[in-house]
């Protein structure tokens, strides 16, 4: 481990020296697209075809993450661990700052994590096992699979040839079975004891307390037989200690109605009475109080509103006044669980609290490189199929803009001295929003400093900004913030939209019988918000 530490920090330090240099040409967007749709990343082909260029996209992210943190690297090579994991896989220690790391050091020990990363693989589907991905106040944001069932302990070839669906790739999945492994499936009675017993104890050692599940199945059913299960209906609730919390989120199939209305989100309402659908929106009273948000009409939302609230409420965690971590995780871990993976890296990061020195285009890179394509996203596949999640992530920037999204907004109340008689210039911004939830009270949070809506700008004025009495330079240092995340963001969205509609977005829509390519490109710019842009330059 400290050998790969110090790789990382000569690495960083070499890109540093050789900045008076012209340096070498980096891998950019485009190039990582056009591997990404070309073939599902595994960590043993990283040294086979396409090798090279996928060498290039993982020395790219360690350069990345290494500018903001001090990290070590477990080691994933021909994916021992998991065969859809980084071959590197990144623990984020501490942020490399002398302030940053004084107020928050890792407490954890990389081998003995290495160790319960080992022993507990097999708790979890396909071998995803509790990874952590992000560092925010010294708390760890992880990603996982849900927890396997017997289907996969017992026999993962067939599990994932089922699971699949008969896929020509269900078979690659399939890993090499240690000595170790074979002990754990012969023990019948203790099974679940002894697998799962590993699991909760890489939870607990990432200090996790917060376990976010995003299936709307209980349990994941193939030809009648439960190939999965998740906590919230562990048997022995080995996972009470845990605060569980059941948030179904449509998967990715449901992404192709939104590929099919044009990339529209706005009234696209899931079908929560599909007979496989048998998972409640589940949360603690205790952490939805703060949030002014009507749970209890989670099926009559939009995707635009379901994924805003979701995304809320796992901001909400990760800000609290607790150390506890979250884990985030799907069935498989890699098409929902990378959406609320990415959008809470870039929603931190546009706050300007994660990753602090990256730029946009930087940014863009490290979670398109790291959290979709070397976590083993099926682009590919999906792109066949229509089923466009992962172009969903980045045109969804648009309605996260707003201050509402923002975890300054929750650290800047808890700082403020009681207010006196006057009006704030929070206040004030908040009445000349414009009518959305409850507005006659300056408490609620869907009264907004500014319009959450594609293309609006902020609503506040400098005649506002000269009403405000004590503290106007803490208050315009807090709006300047907030107006550097809006525009932080919609450089990603367009830098993103920029690279895919010239590499993977103009693929994915069979090619018109007239050739008349106008029209194809008119209904990718109508979905994307790109109308207003000639085809020439898409």
């Amino acid at each position: 481990m400290a050998g790969a530490r110090a790789a990382a920090a000569a690495a960083s330090a070499g890109s540093s020296a050789s900045s008076g240099n012209q340096p070498p040409q980096e891998p950019g967007l485009g190039e990582l697209l056009e591997e990404f749709s070309r073939t599902q990343y595994r960590a043993k082909d990283g040294s086979g075809t396409g090798g090279s260029k996928v060498e290039r996209i993982e020395k790219r992210c360690l350069e990345l993450f290494g500018r903001d943190y001090c990290f070590s690297v477990i080691p994933n090579t021909n994916g021992d661990i998991c065969g859809h994991y980084p071959r590197h896989i990144v623990f984020l220690e501490y942020e490399s700052s002398e302030k940053e790391k004084d107020t928050f050091e890792s407490t954890v020990q990389v081998s003995k994590l290495q160790d319960l990363i080992h022993r507990s693989k097999m708790a979890r589907c396909r071998g995803r096992f509790v990874c952590p991905v992000i560092l925010f106040k010294g708390k760890h944001i992880c990603r996982s699979a849900t927890l396997a069932g017997w289907g996969e302990l017992y026999g993962r070839s067939g599990y994932n040839y089922f699971f699949s669906g008969g896929a020509d790739d269900a078979w690659a999945d399939v890993e090499d079975v240690t000595e170790e492994d074979c002990a754990l499936r012969s023990g019948d009675t203790h099974l679940f004891d002894k697998v799962r017993g590993y699991d909760i104890k890489l939870l607990r050692y990432l200090s996790v307390k917060y376990i976010c599940d995003l299936m709307v199945e209980n349990k994941k059913v193939k030809f009648g037989m439960n190939v999965t299960s998740s906590e919230k209906v562990d048997k022995a609730q080995r996972y009470a200690d845990f605060t569980l919390l059941s948030i179904p989120y449509p998967g990715c199939e449901f992404f192709k109605e939104y590929k099919d209305r044009d990339y529209m989100a706005e009234g696209l309402i899931f079908n929560w009475k599909q007979d496989y659908v048998d998972a409640p929106l589940s949360i603690p009273d205790f952490l939805t109080h703060s949030l002014n948000i009507d749970w209890s009409q989670y099926q009559c939302w939009d995707l635009v509103q379901q994924t805003q609230n979701y995304l809320k409420l796992l901001l909400s965690l990760v800000n609290s006044d607790d150390d506890s971590g979250l884990l985030v995780h799907c069935i498989s871990g890699w098409d929902r669980t990378p959406l609320f993976i990415s959008l809470l890296r870039l929603s931190l990061w546009a706050d300007g609290l994660i990753h602090t020195s990256l730029k946009p285009t930087e940014i863009l890179y490290l979670t398109v490189a790291y959290d979709w394509f070397l976590f083993g996203h099926m682009l590919v596949d999906r792109l066949s199929k229509g089923e466009e999640i992962f172009f969903f992530c980045f045109n969804f920037l648009k309605h996260i803009t707003s201050e509402e999204f923002s975890a300054l907004k929750t650290q800047r109340r808890k700082s403020l001295p009681a207010r006196d008689g006057g009006f704030t210039l929070e206040d004030i911004c908040m009445l000349r929003r414009k009518d959305r939830g409850s507005t006659t009270s300056l408490g609620s949070d869907f009264s907004l400093v500014m319009e959450s809506s594609p293309g609006a700008t902020g609503s506040f004025t400098y005649e506002a900004v000269e009403l405000v009495p004590a503290g106007a330079p803490t208050q315009a240092a807090w709006l300047a913030a907030l107006s550097d995340r809006e525009t932080r963001l919609q450089e990603v969205r367009s830098a993103f939209l920029a690279a895919y509609s010239s590499t993977v977005g103009l693929r994915a829509v069979a090619p018109s019988p007239s050739g008349a390519i106008g029209g194809l490109l008119e209904q990718f710019a109508r979905g994307v918000g790109l109308r207003g842009i000639s085809s020439n330059a898409l």
